[in-house]
Protein backbone atom coordinates (compact mmCIF):
# COMPACT_ATOMS: atom_id res chain seq x y z
CA UNK A 1 0.00 0.00 0.00
CA UNK A 2 2.66 2.22 0.94
CA UNK A 3 4.49 1.78 -2.28
CA UNK A 4 0.95 2.51 -4.71
CA UNK A 5 0.80 5.83 -2.53
CA UNK A 6 4.80 6.93 -3.21
CA UNK A 7 4.30 5.84 -7.25
CA UNK A 8 0.81 8.09 -7.00
CA UNK A 9 2.60 10.96 -5.52
CA UNK A 10 5.57 10.73 -7.94
CA UNK A 11 2.87 11.17 -10.82
CA UNK A 12 1.51 13.90 -9.20
CA UNK A 13 4.48 15.76 -8.79
CA UNK A 14 5.20 15.47 -12.20
CA UNK A 15 2.11 16.09 -13.78
CA UNK A 16 2.47 19.54 -11.57
CA UNK A 17 5.60 20.22 -12.93
CA UNK A 18 4.19 19.18 -16.37
CA UNK A 19 1.36 21.52 -15.82
CA UNK A 20 3.52 23.96 -14.56
CA UNK A 21 6.28 24.87 -17.56
CA UNK A 22 2.92 24.50 -20.23
CA UNK A 23 1.96 27.62 -17.88
CA UNK A 24 5.07 29.57 -17.37
CA UNK A 25 7.33 28.72 -19.19
CA UNK A 26 7.30 30.20 -22.75
CA UNK A 27 9.93 30.09 -26.59
CA UNK A 28 9.88 32.17 -29.27
CA UNK A 29 8.70 29.88 -31.72
CA UNK A 30 8.00 32.42 -34.10
CA UNK A 31 10.84 34.62 -34.01
CA UNK A 32 11.73 35.98 -37.47
CA UNK A 33 14.79 38.29 -37.91
CA UNK A 34 15.24 39.80 -41.63
CA UNK A 35 17.41 42.61 -42.99
CA UNK A 36 15.39 44.51 -45.94
CA UNK A 37 18.34 44.39 -48.51
CA UNK A 38 21.59 42.32 -48.35
CA UNK A 39 23.71 44.72 -50.26
CA UNK A 40 24.67 48.35 -49.38
CA UNK A 41 26.62 50.84 -50.85
CA UNK A 42 28.37 54.01 -49.02
CA UNK A 43 25.85 56.56 -47.63
CA UNK A 44 22.88 53.80 -47.72
CA UNK A 45 20.95 52.48 -45.10
CA UNK A 46 20.31 49.11 -43.48
CA UNK A 47 17.62 47.86 -41.23
CA UNK A 48 17.76 44.83 -39.03
CA UNK A 49 14.03 43.88 -38.05
CA UNK A 50 13.08 41.52 -35.33
CA UNK A 51 9.31 39.97 -35.37
CA UNK A 52 9.10 37.87 -31.98
CA UNK A 53 6.02 36.03 -33.27
CA UNK A 54 3.92 37.00 -29.59
CA UNK A 55 3.60 39.78 -27.49
CA UNK A 56 6.82 41.09 -25.43
CA UNK A 57 6.73 42.45 -22.04
CA UNK A 58 10.64 42.88 -22.13
CA UNK A 59 13.67 41.65 -24.31
CA UNK A 60 17.54 43.42 -24.19
CA UNK A 61 18.36 42.27 -27.96
CA UNK A 62 22.30 42.71 -28.74
CA UNK A 63 23.84 42.98 -32.21
CA UNK A 64 27.16 43.06 -32.72
CA UNK A 65 28.80 44.97 -36.26
CA UNK A 66 31.57 46.09 -37.81
CA UNK A 67 32.13 49.58 -37.00
CA UNK A 68 34.64 50.20 -39.79
CA UNK A 69 32.05 49.68 -42.06
CA UNK A 70 29.01 50.30 -40.71
CA UNK A 71 27.58 53.36 -37.99
CA UNK A 72 24.26 52.84 -35.91
CA UNK A 73 21.86 55.32 -36.91
CA UNK A 74 18.72 54.64 -34.95
CA UNK A 75 15.95 51.93 -33.13
CA UNK A 76 12.43 51.56 -33.09
CA UNK A 77 11.06 49.36 -29.88
CA UNK A 78 13.14 50.25 -27.14
CA UNK A 79 16.41 52.45 -25.93
CA UNK A 80 19.63 51.74 -27.76
CA UNK A 81 23.44 51.52 -26.10
CA UNK A 82 25.53 51.91 -28.76
CA UNK A 83 29.32 51.54 -27.80
CA UNK A 84 30.64 51.16 -30.95
CA UNK A 85 30.52 47.84 -32.10
CA UNK A 86 27.90 46.74 -30.17
CA UNK A 87 24.62 47.93 -29.72
CA UNK A 88 21.91 47.02 -26.79
CA UNK A 89 18.27 47.66 -27.32
CA UNK A 90 16.81 47.10 -24.05
CA UNK A 91 12.65 47.06 -23.74
CA UNK A 92 10.15 47.04 -20.59
CA UNK A 93 5.84 47.11 -21.26
CA UNK A 94 4.82 50.05 -19.38
CA UNK A 95 1.18 49.58 -19.39
CA UNK A 96 0.61 53.48 -18.12
CA UNK A 97 2.45 54.62 -21.22
CA UNK A 98 2.55 51.89 -23.83
CA UNK A 99 -0.15 51.54 -26.35
CA UNK A 100 0.17 47.56 -26.35
CA UNK A 101 2.93 45.18 -25.97
CA UNK A 102 5.95 45.36 -28.46
CA UNK A 103 5.76 42.39 -30.97
CA UNK A 104 8.30 43.42 -33.12
CA UNK A 105 11.57 46.05 -33.52
CA UNK A 106 14.06 47.33 -35.48
CA UNK A 107 17.86 48.83 -35.50
CA UNK A 108 18.95 50.75 -38.36
CA UNK A 109 22.52 50.88 -39.87
CA UNK A 110 24.46 53.15 -42.14
CA UNK A 111 27.46 52.21 -44.47
CA UNK A 112 30.29 54.16 -44.09
CA UNK A 113 31.48 56.28 -46.78
CA UNK A 114 35.00 56.08 -48.68
CA UNK A 115 34.32 52.17 -49.22
CA UNK A 116 35.80 51.57 -52.54
CA UNK A 117 36.11 47.55 -52.36
CA UNK A 118 33.75 44.78 -51.75
CA UNK A 119 33.46 43.67 -47.72
CA UNK A 120 31.19 40.63 -46.61
CA UNK A 121 30.04 41.17 -43.07
CA UNK A 122 27.11 40.47 -40.74
CA UNK A 123 24.99 41.24 -37.70
CA UNK A 124 25.49 38.83 -34.79
CA UNK A 125 21.97 38.95 -32.85
CA UNK A 126 21.41 37.16 -29.36
CA UNK A 127 18.57 37.88 -26.93
CA UNK A 128 17.87 37.74 -23.36
CA UNK A 129 15.68 39.10 -20.84
CA UNK A 130 12.46 37.74 -22.36
CA UNK A 131 9.34 38.13 -21.02
CA UNK A 132 6.01 38.07 -21.76
CA UNK A 133 3.47 40.98 -20.98
CA UNK A 134 2.16 38.81 -17.39
CA UNK A 135 5.44 38.26 -16.26
CA UNK A 136 5.99 34.85 -18.03
CA UNK A 137 9.75 34.30 -18.61
CA UNK A 138 11.08 32.95 -22.07
CA UNK A 139 14.11 31.20 -23.20
CA UNK A 140 16.84 32.84 -23.74
CA UNK A 141 18.66 32.94 -27.47
CA UNK A 142 22.35 33.01 -26.69
CA UNK A 143 23.75 31.42 -29.55
CA UNK A 144 24.08 34.24 -32.58
CA UNK A 145 21.64 34.46 -35.25
CA UNK A 146 24.03 35.86 -37.91
CA UNK A 147 22.38 37.96 -40.99
CA UNK A 148 25.30 38.23 -43.34
CA UNK A 149 25.58 41.53 -45.50
CA UNK A 150 27.78 42.82 -48.37
CA UNK A 151 29.33 46.68 -48.10
CA UNK A 152 30.33 47.26 -51.65
CA UNK A 153 30.32 50.80 -53.78
CA UNK A 154 28.37 51.05 -56.90
CA UNK A 155 30.49 49.87 -59.14
CA UNK A 156 31.18 51.42 -62.80
CA UNK A 157 31.48 48.57 -65.89
CA UNK A 158 35.06 48.69 -67.29
CA UNK A 159 34.99 50.44 -70.12
CA UNK A 160 37.65 49.19 -73.07
CA UNK A 161 39.30 51.22 -76.07
CA UNK A 162 41.85 50.08 -78.94
CA UNK A 163 44.03 53.65 -79.73
CA UNK A 164 45.84 54.42 -82.82
CA UNK A 165 46.53 57.13 -84.76
CA UNK A 166 46.47 57.47 -88.71
CA UNK A 167 45.50 55.26 -91.73
CA UNK A 168 46.26 51.61 -91.15
CA UNK A 169 48.65 50.37 -94.04
CA UNK A 170 48.78 46.52 -95.09
CA UNK A 171 52.13 44.32 -94.19
CA UNK A 172 52.84 48.02 -91.67
CA UNK A 173 53.08 47.67 -88.14
CA UNK A 174 51.00 50.08 -86.46
CA UNK A 175 51.54 50.94 -82.74
CA UNK A 176 48.10 50.90 -80.83
CA UNK A 177 47.10 51.25 -76.90
CA UNK A 178 44.82 49.28 -75.68
CA UNK A 179 42.99 51.21 -72.48
CA UNK A 180 41.21 49.15 -69.68
CA UNK A 181 39.19 51.91 -67.44
CA UNK A 182 36.52 52.47 -64.83
CA UNK A 183 35.96 55.39 -62.61
CA UNK A 184 35.00 52.63 -60.06
CA UNK A 185 35.94 49.24 -60.97
CA UNK A 186 35.10 45.94 -59.09
CA UNK A 187 38.23 44.28 -57.56
CA UNK A 188 39.63 40.74 -59.60
CA UNK A 189 42.47 39.48 -58.51
CA UNK A 190 42.79 37.21 -61.85
CA UNK A 191 42.22 38.39 -65.08
CA UNK A 192 43.32 37.92 -68.52
CA UNK A 193 42.96 40.22 -71.71
CA UNK A 194 41.76 37.88 -74.94
CA UNK A 195 41.20 38.92 -78.52
CA UNK A 196 39.19 37.40 -81.24
CA UNK A 197 38.91 38.63 -84.91
CA UNK A 198 36.80 38.33 -88.13
CA UNK A 199 39.17 39.34 -91.07
CA UNK A 200 38.58 39.71 -95.07
CA UNK A 201 38.55 36.65 -97.22
CA UNK A 202 41.72 35.25 -97.05
CA UNK A 203 43.71 37.60 -95.08
CA UNK A 204 45.27 37.43 -91.46
CA UNK A 205 45.98 40.42 -88.75
CA UNK A 206 48.06 40.01 -85.64
CA UNK A 207 47.84 42.14 -82.40
CA UNK A 208 51.41 41.96 -80.86
CA UNK A 209 52.65 43.08 -77.48
CA UNK A 210 56.03 42.42 -75.67
CA UNK A 211 56.21 41.50 -72.03
CA UNK A 212 59.08 42.64 -69.66
CA UNK A 213 61.00 38.97 -70.36
CA UNK A 214 61.17 40.38 -74.13
CA UNK A 215 58.82 38.04 -74.95
CA UNK A 216 56.24 39.04 -78.25
CA UNK A 217 52.89 37.49 -77.52
CA UNK A 218 50.05 37.92 -80.19
CA UNK A 219 46.69 38.37 -78.08
CA UNK A 220 44.67 36.93 -80.85
CA UNK A 221 46.24 33.55 -80.48
CA UNK A 222 47.19 33.35 -76.77
CA UNK A 223 45.98 36.43 -74.88
CA UNK A 224 47.66 38.81 -72.46
CA UNK A 225 48.30 38.14 -68.86
CA UNK A 226 50.06 35.66 -66.81
CA UNK A 227 48.84 32.37 -66.61
CA UNK A 228 46.73 32.97 -63.13
CA UNK A 229 45.98 36.09 -64.51
CA UNK A 230 46.58 40.06 -63.22
CA UNK A 231 44.76 41.84 -59.97
CA UNK A 232 42.68 44.92 -61.20
CA UNK A 233 40.30 47.42 -59.61
CA UNK A 234 39.38 50.17 -57.46
CA UNK A 235 38.70 53.95 -57.91
CA UNK A 236 39.80 55.76 -61.10
CA UNK A 237 41.73 52.26 -62.35
CA UNK A 238 43.11 52.05 -65.65
CA UNK A 239 45.46 49.93 -67.02
CA UNK A 240 47.22 50.09 -70.17
CA UNK A 241 49.34 47.71 -73.06
CA UNK A 242 51.48 48.92 -76.02
CA UNK A 243 50.35 46.66 -78.88
CA UNK A 244 51.13 46.52 -82.55
CA UNK A 245 48.95 45.53 -85.15
CA UNK A 246 49.26 43.63 -88.53
CA UNK A 247 47.39 43.29 -91.00
CA UNK A 248 47.73 41.41 -94.22
CA UNK A 249 45.85 43.27 -96.58
CA UNK A 250 43.28 45.50 -97.29
CA UNK A 251 39.41 45.92 -96.23
CA UNK A 252 37.21 45.84 -93.08
CA UNK A 253 38.74 43.86 -90.10
CA UNK A 254 36.62 43.19 -86.54
CA UNK A 255 39.22 42.72 -83.41
CA UNK A 256 36.98 41.57 -80.04
CA UNK A 257 38.45 42.51 -76.90
CA UNK A 258 37.72 40.73 -73.83
CA UNK A 259 38.74 41.08 -70.11
CA UNK A 260 38.32 37.69 -68.15
CA UNK A 261 38.22 36.42 -64.89
CA UNK A 262 40.56 33.38 -64.40
CA UNK A 263 39.02 32.81 -61.12
CA UNK A 264 35.35 32.46 -62.27
CA UNK A 265 35.66 30.03 -65.67
CA UNK A 266 36.93 32.92 -67.55
CA UNK A 267 33.81 34.42 -67.47
CA UNK A 268 33.34 37.94 -69.51
CA UNK A 269 34.14 40.84 -67.15
CA UNK A 270 33.97 43.67 -70.39
CA UNK A 271 34.03 43.10 -74.30
CA UNK A 272 34.21 45.63 -77.02
CA UNK A 273 34.55 45.24 -80.77
CA UNK A 274 36.49 47.52 -82.79
CA UNK A 275 36.09 47.60 -86.48
CA UNK A 276 39.00 48.53 -88.27
CA UNK A 277 39.62 50.25 -91.91
CA UNK A 278 42.90 49.05 -93.59
CA UNK A 279 43.62 50.69 -97.04
CA UNK A 280 46.12 50.47 -99.83
CA UNK A 281 48.79 52.53 -99.40
CA UNK A 282 48.01 55.30 -101.85
CA UNK A 283 50.87 56.40 -104.76
CA UNK A 284 52.69 59.54 -104.30
CA UNK A 285 51.25 62.64 -105.67
CA UNK A 286 53.83 65.23 -107.68
CA UNK A 287 52.23 68.89 -106.88
CA UNK A 288 51.82 70.74 -110.14
CA UNK A 289 54.56 73.74 -110.56
CA UNK A 290 53.29 76.46 -109.20
CA UNK A 291 52.29 79.68 -111.89
CA UNK A 292 54.63 82.97 -111.42
CA UNK A 293 52.71 85.71 -111.84
CA UNK A 294 53.87 88.64 -113.84
CA UNK A 295 55.92 91.63 -112.09
CA UNK A 296 53.99 94.95 -111.41
CA UNK A 297 54.60 98.45 -112.03
CA UNK A 298 53.87 100.76 -109.05
CA UNK A 299 50.05 101.12 -110.40
CA UNK A 300 49.60 98.10 -109.93
CA UNK A 301 50.15 97.21 -113.57
CA UNK A 302 52.07 94.11 -114.93
CA UNK A 303 54.87 95.18 -117.16
CA UNK A 304 54.96 94.01 -120.76
CA UNK A 305 58.71 92.42 -121.40
CA UNK A 306 60.02 93.91 -124.71
CA UNK A 307 60.25 91.58 -127.54
CA UNK A 308 63.55 92.56 -128.42
CA UNK A 309 66.35 93.72 -126.31
CA UNK A 310 67.81 97.10 -126.78
CA UNK A 311 71.51 97.51 -128.25
CA UNK A 312 74.11 98.83 -126.16
CA UNK A 313 77.92 99.65 -126.89
CA UNK A 314 79.12 100.59 -130.51
CA UNK A 315 76.12 100.46 -131.93
CA UNK A 316 74.82 104.00 -131.14
CA UNK A 317 78.21 104.92 -133.11
CA UNK A 318 76.96 103.12 -136.17
CA UNK A 319 74.03 105.07 -136.19
CA UNK A 320 75.57 108.44 -136.07
CA UNK A 321 78.05 108.23 -138.95
CA UNK A 322 75.59 108.06 -141.71
CA UNK A 323 74.46 111.33 -140.79
CA UNK A 324 77.22 113.39 -140.54
CA UNK A 325 78.79 111.82 -143.33
CA UNK A 326 75.41 113.35 -145.05
CA UNK A 327 76.11 116.70 -143.42
CA UNK A 328 79.45 117.13 -144.66
CA UNK A 329 78.53 116.19 -148.07
CA UNK A 330 75.82 119.20 -148.47
CA UNK A 331 78.60 121.19 -147.30
CA UNK A 332 80.81 120.39 -150.14
CA UNK A 333 78.08 120.98 -152.66
CA UNK A 334 76.82 124.54 -151.52
CA UNK A 335 80.40 125.83 -151.35
CA UNK A 336 80.96 125.09 -155.17
CA UNK A 337 77.91 126.51 -156.08
CA UNK A 338 79.25 129.75 -154.56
Amino acid sequence: MKKIVNIIAIFLVLFLLTFTINIYAATLDNLDITTNKTTVHPGETVTLNISFGREMGSYDVNVDYDDNLLQYVSVDGGIANNTGSKVLVSYFYNAAQDAAPRTSMSITFKAKEGIITTNPTDLSITLTGLGTPDATSIDDITVPIVKNLIVEPVYVDYDIALNYTGEIIPKEEKDMEIIISSSMGKSYEHTRIIAEATTPNGESVKLLATDSQNLEHDIIQSGWGTADGDSIGGKDVVKKLQARGLFSGYGDYSITLKLIDRENSDAVIASKTFTIAVKEKPAEVVPPAEEQEPPTTENNKPTQTPSTLPKTGNTIYLSILPIVAILIVTYVVLRKKK
